[in-house]
């Protein structure tokens, strides 16, 4: 569930098929609820991670005809953002 998409019937039929909310309610909402912090930093990694593979032209313009040339690809840019992530950590 997105920030953009807080409006009671997306949030309840969200609910109804198992999501649990993991965005900060809008401030001047009056029956805000809660969520949990932890799992909204993870999600901003994951979101973070995937505007980074797109940052690979190969990934963004999808060059690969064959999807297991793709598939390469895409594990072959996520052990580079592991290797740089890892050196760039103290």
């Amino acid at each position: 569930m997105d920030s953009a998409y807080q409006g009671d019937e997306t949030l309840r039929l969200a609910r109804q098929l198992g999501y649990i909310p993991v965005v900060p309610p809008n401030p001047q909402r009056l029956a805000a609820w809660e969520y949990d912090r932890i799992v909204y930093r993870q999600r901003n990694e994951i979101e973070r991670l995937f505007r980074r593979l797109k940052g690979y032209r190969r990934v963004f313009c999808r060059f690969d005809k064959l999807d297991v040339l793709f598939t390469g690809f895409i594990v072959l840019a996520l052990i580079a953002e592991a290797l740089r992530f890892s050196v760039n950590r103290p």
